[in-house]
């Protein structure tokens, strides 16, 4: 083994919760790498959860990642248009945030600038995939499947940032599911670069439930991206294909109104990804510690997803910093327990109330299923 090979920590994840655990590290003057697999690119490459609210802003200053983390060609959000719980559409403006216009991101390019951020700061970037940490004292041995082989790393203390599938984590704490949510969403191509005369209209935000789940769809830097969130035994088959995707998208009321002609002309492959709320207990233990989805993931109608993923990075990098300081890992991981649990149940209450307000169709299964969450609201988040 070589010494490149030891490390203070390892950030399993390149995600904003993996990179900026990675950036707090490496700035506390730790030896850290941020092990992920190479980014998507080529034509139609992008990842949903787009949306950062403007209170991200005043985290991003105290990491020194102001202004140019939400520069152009992100773009500010002009509001929002919902129809829910009613046909009308109703318009939600910036200005009821009190922290103003947040921003539609390219999410590549967002978790691109994070990760890079952290390699200035000296994280060291390995390709590859964390399969699992074995904690065989002092400290764990890290496994990281590159292609055909398995290269292992050795550190004191590794932060999970791997998403809901939490691989680090797994073996180690019990992962509570919310639901079965999926999302099919695809990305409509810009045809012309942004312009600071592009409508309101255009760049607002539209969310609509439908008898089978709901659908939103928003303008990014990278082009108009559209989804529908569903349950998998809900989804229609005929969504995995273009076709079927866009006349699915043209049925519903105001999502289709968004389309272009070119968009019906060249409908795009729809993509698949896990959007089920989740939460881990533990968030933490003997040398490791969980951040972003791998702790804590939000069904999407949150927004709240890529903000409770930097503000719990930069606590699970801090937190880690300490203990490889010398505090007590205890009082340390207690503490960042108190944050995340805080947030959960904010989300979980808030979640309740977004659901319930839907009330057209409270016999259909998807609506049936949520309308659960109202019983639930007083428990426990996920229980």
């Amino acid at each position: 083994m070589t010494r490149h090979e030891v490390y203070d920590a390892v950030v399993a994840g390149g995600g904003p919760a993996g990179a900026v655990a990675a950036l707090v590290l490496a700035r506390a003057g730790r030896r850290v790498a941020i092990v992920d697999d190479p980014p998507a690119s080529g034509a139609g490459a992008h990842k949903i959860g787009e949306s950062l609210p403007s209170a991200a802003a005043p985290l991003l200053r105290d990491l020194n990642l102001w202004p140019d983390g939400t520069a152009p060609p992100h773009l500010r959000s002009t509001g929002m248009s919902v129809s829910w719980g009613s046909p009308a559409l109703h318009e939600r403006g910036p200005v009821q945030d009190p922290y103003g216009a947040g921003w539609q991101l390219d999410r590549l390019r967002f978790d691109t600038f994070l990760r890079e951020a952290a390699h200035a700061a000296g994280a060291e970037p390995l390709h590859g995939r964390a399969v699992d940490a074995v904690d065989d004292g002092p400290g764990l041995r890290l496994l990281v499947r590159q292609g055909d082989s398995t290269r292992e790393l050795r550190c004191s203390w590794a932060v999970d940032a791997t998403g809901r599938r939490a691989a680090l984590a797994r073996r180690r704490a019990v992962r509570r599911r919310e639901d079965r949510l999926v999302a099919a969403h695809a990305l409509m191509p810009r045809h012309r670069p942004s312009t600071a005369g592009e409508s309101d209209r255009e760049a607002r935000t539209v969310v609509e439930a439908v008898p089978g789940g709901w659908w939103y769809t928003t303008l990014t830097p990278v082009g108009r991206i559209v989804a529908h969130l569903t349950d998998p035994d809900l989804a229609d088959p005929r969504l995995r294909t273009p076709d079927g995707f866009l006349r699915a998208a043209l049925r519903t009321r105001y999502i289709g109104a968004r389309l272009t002609a070119r968009d019906l002309a060249d409908p795009p492959v729809p993509r698949w990804s896990a959007a089920h709320g989740l939460r881990l207990t533990p968030y933490g233990g003997r040398g490791w510690i969980a951040a972003g989805d791998a702790a804590l993931a939000f069904d999407p109608l949150s927004s709240q997803g890529i903000l409770t993923a930097l503000h719990g990075g930069a606590r699970a990098g801090l937190a880690t910093a300490l203990c490889l300081a010398g505090a007590p890992p205890r009082p340390v991981l207690a503490s960042y327990t108190d944050f995340l649990d805080g947030v959960a149940t904010a989300y979980v209450r808030h979640r309740a109330e977004a659901y319930t307000a839907e009330t057209r169709w409270p016999e259909l299964p998807f609506w049936q299923r949520r309308g659960a969450v109202r019983r639930r609201a007083g428990q426990r988040p996920h229980d």
